[in-house]
């Protein structure tokens, strides 16, 4: 059986479902338009917001919705925000 480690002593088979305790992660950015769009990552869920708490709201209702025809829903869901920035190098 294949297994990922996701957090610190959690495991999960890909594609074979989860367990009960399940830690499902979204990666945040920040949108171009403004404000913050979330993927999950191993899953087909995306959403975005205009706030912080805009995205938690809609993070949970998007993965609720879809787990609602599976057994079991995600016990935790981490946000990972990642945010990019680029710093120019001047030659001395």
């Amino acid at each position: 059986m294949w297994e990922y480690l996701l957090t610190p002593g959690f495991l999960a088979a890909p594609s074979l479902g989860y367990s009960r305790g399940m830690e499902l992660i979204f990666e945040v950015r920040d949108a171009e338009e403004g404000g913050y769009y979330a993927r999950a990552l191993g899953h087909a869920i995306f959403t975005q917001a205009e706030t912080w708490d805009e995205l938690r709201a809609n993070v949970l209702e998007a993965t609720s919705l879809h787990f609602e025809d599976e057994g079991a829903q995600p016990r935790l869901v981490q946000l990972h925000y990642v945010k990019d920035e680029l710093i120019p190098v001047e030659a001395a």
